[in-house]
Protein backbone atom coordinates (compact mmCIF):
# COMPACT_ATOMS: atom_id res chain seq x y z
CA UNK A 1 0.00 0.00 0.00
CA UNK A 2 3.07 1.99 0.60
CA UNK A 3 4.19 1.66 -2.94
CA UNK A 4 1.03 3.15 -4.30
CA UNK A 5 1.37 6.37 -2.42
CA UNK A 6 5.02 6.77 -3.56
CA UNK A 7 3.44 6.57 -7.21
CA UNK A 8 0.63 8.70 -6.61
CA UNK A 9 3.17 11.82 -5.28
CA UNK A 10 4.78 11.81 -9.08
CA UNK A 11 1.21 11.47 -10.76
CA UNK A 12 -0.43 14.41 -9.32
CA UNK A 13 2.98 16.20 -9.67
CA UNK A 14 2.35 15.53 -13.17
CA UNK A 15 -1.19 16.42 -13.25
CA UNK A 16 -0.39 19.54 -11.70
CA UNK A 17 2.32 20.62 -13.89
CA UNK A 18 0.18 19.73 -16.90
CA UNK A 19 -2.68 22.30 -15.33
CA UNK A 20 -0.28 25.13 -14.56
CA UNK A 21 1.55 24.91 -17.84
CA UNK A 22 -1.76 24.94 -20.36
CA UNK A 23 -2.41 28.25 -18.14
CA UNK A 24 0.76 29.66 -18.51
CA UNK A 25 0.95 29.31 -22.09
CA UNK A 26 -2.85 30.52 -22.77
CA UNK A 27 -3.41 33.88 -25.40
CA UNK A 28 -3.24 37.12 -23.48
CA UNK A 29 -2.90 39.12 -26.29
CA UNK A 30 -7.10 39.96 -26.93
CA UNK A 31 -6.88 41.66 -23.18
CA UNK A 32 -3.96 44.27 -24.20
CA UNK A 33 -5.29 45.42 -27.24
CA UNK A 34 -8.80 46.00 -25.60
CA UNK A 35 -7.15 48.14 -23.22
CA UNK A 36 -5.29 49.94 -25.24
CA UNK A 37 -8.14 50.25 -27.59
CA UNK A 38 -10.98 51.54 -24.26
CA UNK A 39 -7.57 53.77 -22.74
CA UNK A 40 -7.31 55.83 -26.67
CA UNK A 41 -11.28 56.27 -26.75
CA UNK A 42 -10.96 57.42 -22.87
CA UNK A 43 -7.91 60.02 -23.84
CA UNK A 44 -10.06 60.90 -27.03
CA UNK A 45 -13.09 61.36 -24.42
CA UNK A 46 -11.52 63.68 -22.30
CA UNK A 47 -9.65 66.19 -24.84
CA UNK A 48 -6.45 65.50 -23.81
CA UNK A 49 -4.72 67.26 -26.68
CA UNK A 50 -3.08 63.83 -28.21
CA UNK A 51 -6.05 61.95 -28.93
CA UNK A 52 -8.05 64.32 -31.04
CA UNK A 53 -9.02 62.66 -34.35
CA UNK A 54 -11.76 60.27 -34.88
CA UNK A 55 -12.37 57.22 -32.96
CA UNK A 56 -11.78 54.75 -35.73
CA UNK A 57 -8.44 56.95 -36.36
CA UNK A 58 -7.50 56.04 -32.20
CA UNK A 59 -8.53 52.45 -32.30
CA UNK A 60 -5.75 52.15 -35.29
CA UNK A 61 -3.28 53.67 -33.33
CA UNK A 62 -3.71 52.07 -30.37
CA UNK A 63 -3.81 48.49 -32.54
CA UNK A 64 -0.72 49.64 -34.23
CA UNK A 65 0.96 50.38 -30.98
CA UNK A 66 0.30 47.32 -29.62
CA UNK A 67 1.03 44.75 -32.57
CA UNK A 68 4.62 46.27 -32.17
CA UNK A 69 4.81 45.43 -28.69
CA UNK A 70 3.80 41.80 -29.90
CA UNK A 71 6.20 39.21 -29.21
Amino acid sequence: MASLAWLLIPLVAAIGAAIWGSWAARDRTQGDISELAGYARFREAMGNGQGHGSADQVRAKAEAASASDAV
